[in-house]
């Protein structure tokens, strides 16, 4: 694979410009020339035939540059695999430049393909072309995203599963810290309506306790007196049409913890060899899921992010000024990376209970009135401060090297100390 210049090029070879609108089963593609006219149109199918004919096409019209909505996938990987600068234009992007052209915002894959064109010919001077990470990022950013989803489900389920419990058998709901704990899956496994849990006295229920390998501090007497004073659940035939219901949300539930936990030890593994590990592994209280997270959104690629800035905008945490006439306001950006912006906060919010400047940083954004998430993001804008140059010179981060966190803890220090690691 050839890798992308940090920029592009005043002119585009050849004076052509390509833009592929991707679609499920094909892709539109739109070839201009230096003065906005289409010299090519065509639609290849999404098919290993179909990308090999697009990189015929392209090679064949002396295409060098493509400008395309998503970022990876099996036709980025094709055009990159072919020594093709791709650029990244988001859905978003394109919705708005539609408006350029006088279109009515309807979507039409051959006129969006016309769009990315154009735009890739026109505003090449603020457009920037993709430099892919290293395999390991990328796999490591494919397998924390699965974990997230997963988690995401798992949330779901564990949701549906307290609502139909709070109907049908509420002494489950409470019994347990977490519905979804090892030990609370269990129970429900083998008490799954209220006759069966009728059958259990505080010594039934410590012996099953045993049994289950619990760990917890709770006495059995106390467990079985919170799991009477609830109101009855169902009994009957009521109860044991709602226990299959329970028996399949319990079910997806357990599945969905035990393939999270998976993907937890597999995020392990691939984060323990990454060259890049020791680095995010060395912020405070960033865990192994937290650090990985963080390196696989932020990437490996250095000239991606020039400036601590760049990196603070594309994780929507750089602050954003609307003018218009007298009217002035300043908030956060939402056209962003909400990956990479969902993990800096994510660790942010973390942080601030391990780091005391994290925690001062957040409690001074609170004194002045932000809300939580407002004072979140604007700990992960300082964060980013710091790990960017962590990053950039391929160094821990440091606490005795942090000079606003050394300031904070010894006021007598000189506060000109670089507040960076």
């Amino acid at each position: 694979m050839q890798y992308a210049p940090a920029v592009l090029p005043d002119e585009p070879a050849n004076g052509l410009t390509c833009g592929i609108d991707w679609a499920r089963d094909d892709h539109a593609v739109s070839i201009l020339d230096r003065h906005g006219r289409q010299v090519h149109r065509s639609s290849v199918e999404h098919s290993a035939a179909g990308l090999r004919e697009l990189v015929a096409v392209l090679a064949r019209t002396g295409v060098s540059e493509v400008a395309i909505e998503r970022p990876d996938g099996p036709v980025v990987n094709a055009l990159l695999d072919a020594g093709i600068t791709v650029v990244v234009i988001s859905p978003n992007q394109l919705k708005n430049l539609r408006g350029r052209y006088g279109s009515a915002g309807n979507k039409d894959d051959r006129f969006d393909a016309f769009v990315l064109a154009d735009t890739l010919r026109t505003d090449r001077a603020r457009l920037r072309p993709l430099v892919p990470d290293s395999a390991a990022t990328a796999a490591l950013r494919a397998t924390c995203r699965a974990r997230k989803d997963l988690v995401i489900h798992r949330v779901a389920v564990a949701n549906q599963l307290r609502e139909h419990l709070n109907r049908v058998f509420p002494g489950a709901v409470g019994l347990f810290a977490d519905l979804d704990s090892a030990i609370s899956l269990k129970f429900l496994v083998r008490f799954d309506r209220q006759e069966r849990a009728d059958w259990l006295t505080p010594i039934r229920l410590g012996a099953w306790l045993k049994s289950a390998h619990y760990t917890g501090r709770t006495d059995p007497a106390i467990l079985h007196v919170r799991l009477n004073a609830a109101p009855r659940g169902a009994t009957g035939q009521e109860g044991s049409a709602h226990a299959h219901i329970t028996g399949a949300l319990v079910a997806t539930l357990t599945s969905l913890v035990e393939q999270i936990t998976v993907l937890s030890e597999q995020i392990e593994q691939q984060l323990a060899v990454h060259a890049d590990a020791h680095i995010f592994t060395s912020l405070p209280r960033s865990g192994t899921v937290r650090a990985a997270r963080l390196l696989a959104e932020i990437g490996d690629c250095r000239a991606r992010f020039p400036t601590p800035e760049a990196l603070m905008c594309l994780a929507g945490v750089a602050p954003s000024t609307r003018q218009s006439g007298k009217m002035r306001s300043v908030g956060f950006r939402w056209a962003c990376d909400k990956q990479l912006r969902d993990a800096v906060c994510d660790f942010a919010n973390g942080s601030r209970h391990a780091n005391p400047w994290a925690a001062d940083v957040y409690e001074r954004a609170r004194a002045r009135k932000h809300d939580h998430p407002h004072a979140v993001r604007i700990l992960a804008r300082a964060w980013l401060y710091v790990i960017w140059h962590c990053w950039q010179t391929n160094t821990t981060y440091d606490p005795a090297k942090h000079g606003a966190l050394q300031a904070l803890q010894n006021p007598d220090l000189d506060g000109r100390l670089n507040s960076m690691c």
